[in-house]
C-alpha cells in the first residue's frame, strides 16, 4: 500500500477513535489531509512500513492499536503494536468462541442477576464495565452486548464518573462497528449461558 494511503487511513481512524463526531466508516476513511501535509511529516517512514507490512489489513492493524489506546503511529511500530494486532486477529477469527467464554464468566458471577450486570447502581459504572476494566472479559463482548441491549447509552445518563467513563464509552461506541458477529448465534450463546438447567 502506498505510504500516503496508509497515512490517510491512520488519520481517519485517529479522528474516529478520538472524536465523537467523526465516523471513519461513514466517511469511507476520508479526512482533510493533503499530500503536502504528509510530506512535511517526520514520521512518513512509519506509514510506509505499516502500509507495506500490512498491505491487506492496514485498517485492522490501526484499529487493533487504537482499540488498545495507542494513538501515535511511532508507538505502533514495536512489539506491542504487533502484539495488539495479533491479539485483535485472534479474537476477530474466533469471535463467537470469545463471546461464549465471556458469557460463561458473566453467568458465573453470583453478585447480581442478568439485568444487574448492565445497570448503573448508585451512579457507578455497571459491573460489566468493571469486568472489562479488570480484563476479565473482552471489549468485543461488551460491544456485542451493547449492540444487542443498548445499555451503554441508557446507563450513561446515570453514571456520575467524569474521569474514566467518557473515554470508556467512546471506546465502546467507536470500536463496535469493527466487531463482526452473527447476531442470531450470539443470542443463542447468551440464552444458553444464562438459562439454568
Amino acid at each position: 500500500m502506498d505510504p500516503f494511503d496508509s497515512y490517510k487511513i491512520y488519520n481517519a481512524l485517529k479522528l474516529h477513535f478520538e472524536t465523537d463526531s467523526y465516523d471513519a466508516i461513514k466517511y469511507n476513511y476520508k479526512s482533510n489531509v493533503t499530500s503536502n501535509s504528509f510530506l512535511k511529516r517526520r514520521d512518513k517512514y512509519f506509514f510506509a512500513k505499516i502500509g507495506k507490512n500490512y498491505d491487506k489489513d492496514v485498517i485492522g492493524y490501526y484499529v487493533a492499536n487504537f482499540k488498545e489506546g495507542v494513538s501515535y503511529v511511532g508507538d505502533m511500530m514495536n512489539h506491542e503494536g504487533e502484539d495488539n494486532y495479533n491479539k485483535y486477529k485472534r479474537i476477530r477469527e474466533s469471535i463467537h468462541r470469545v463471546f461464549s467464554v465471556d458469557i460463561n464468566i458473566l453467568s458465573e458471577i453470583n453478585e447480581t442477576d442478568f439485568d444487574g450486570l448492565f445497570e448503573s447502581k448508585d451512579n457507578q459504572i455497571p459491573l460489566i464495565i468493571e469486568l472489562l476494566m479488570q480484563d476479565e472479559i473482552s471489549l468485543e463482548t461488551v460491544c456485542i452486548l451493547d449492540s444487542m441491549l443498548g445499555f451503554v447509552e441508557r446507563e450513561s445518563k446515570k453514571i456520575s464518573d467524569t474521569i474514566m467513563w467518557p473515554d470508556l464509552k467512546r471506546r465502546i461506541k467507536k470500536y463496535t462497528p469493527f466487531v463482526n458477529f452473527d447476531g442470531d448465534k450470539c443470542k443463542i450463546l447468551l440464552r444458553k449461558g444464562f438459562t439454568t438447567a
